[in-house]
């Protein structure tokens, strides 16, 4: 959806019940993705149900076909979480294994990589979460204390018939239906902590490479100088900072701010500053035009002037060259 139109409809939610396969393929595409859609059951049982609620950092969608579907699904450029409430869904993302979700399991996205969705049971009825990028990347930060050092990879689907899992789903159902039913419920003020809590709870129960960190006992609150360091990176990415300066600005011995990083952070303060300028390159290239903008000047412009260091840092962080990710904003 463009940005425009999204901030129109932000906080209002919207529903289509139509047996239109065409007007249900532009009403999936304007909510949530750019998609072809085909039904594989009977013509005559396709009966889109479609809700969507558009927030800050999520898109709450209630979806059903009426007969089998198959869809293709261009890269999201969103992480996409789907509660399997009834029916089941078989699908691939990027070339990888086939896989399969039923009810008790919920199926995980990623932003980059074609879907394709082989076959949606006509019974099949989802709950869905489209997320910002940047929102969850920042609930995982606040969470572990520190900025992560390598790209988010979920498996493609986690436990929610018991235990955790199960708890975090009732809620999601619970919060989606209060959020449909109450438009007090979706005053920014009260959506913004719902889809946080929501966000990072999906962080402690789906399957990822930061999950034993995250079940560690949560560090010490950060102290004053720390904080100081932290928001003065954090302000101005882009300013060229040595350890003498930000030492300045904490108001403490280069040597004492060294130490607080590694305790409170877990990484000295280039290091973190490095990965607060990488994020900042990532989140230009997505959006950028390839036709207009290259990598290098991007790269300089937050601090990088060593482009094949800079190139290898990223594809450790992001899991691509920059240049792949610039390529793929063009396609979308």
């Amino acid at each position: 959806m463009h940005d425009f139109w999204r901030e129109q409809l932000l906080g209002n939610p919207t529903s289509l019940r139509t047996a239109d396969v065409d007007e249900a393929r532009v009403s999936f595409s304007e909510a949530l993705y750019a998609n072809q859609m085909r039904p594989l059951g009977p013509s005559s049982d396709f009966l889109a149900s479609f809700d969507f609620l558009p927030l800050s950092a999520t898109t709450v969608a209630r979806l059903s076909f009426g007969t089998d579907v198959g869809m293709h699904v261009g890269e999201l450029g969103a992480f996409h979480v789907g509660l399997v409430l009834q029916g089941s869904m078989a699908w691939r993302q990027g070339g990888r294994e086939p896989q399969n979700a039923g009810v008790g399991r919920a199926m995980v996205f990623h932003p980059e990589g074609d879907i394709d969705v082989e076959r949606r049971t006509g019974d099949c009825r989802t709950l869905s979460l489209k997320i910002d990028e940047r929102e969850i990347y920042r609930q995982l930060e606040l969470q572990l204390g520190r900025a992560p050092r390598g790209p988010l990879r979920f498996t493609p689907t986690f436990d929610v018939s018991g235990g955790p899992g199960e708890h975090w789903a009732g809620v999601a159902r619970a919060a989606a239906r209060s959020l449909f039913d109450s438009q007090e419920l979706r005053h920014p003020l009260v959506s913004g902590p719902l889809q946080e809590a929501l966000i990072a709870g999906m962080l402690r129960v789906a399957d990822h490479r930061y999950r034993d960190d995250l079940d560690q006992p949560p560090l010490a609150l950060r102290p004053a100088p720390v904080k100081r360091a932290l928001n003065a990176i954090h302000d101005r990415p882009e300013h060229p900072f040595t350890n003498g300066e930000l030492a300045a600005v904490a108001r403490v011995s280069v040597r004492w701010l060294q130490e607080g990083f590694r305790r409170y952070v877990g990484m000295p303060p280039g290091e973190h500053l490095r990965m607060v300028r990488l994020q900042k390159v990532h989140e230009e290239l997505r959006v950028a035009d390839p036709s207009c903008v290259r990598v290098g000047d991007v790269a300089h412009k937050w601090g990088f002037t060593h482009l094949g260091r800079f190139a290898a840092q990223y594809r450790r962080r992001f899991g691509e060259p920059p240049s792949q990710t610039l390529l793929a904003a063009g396609g979308r």
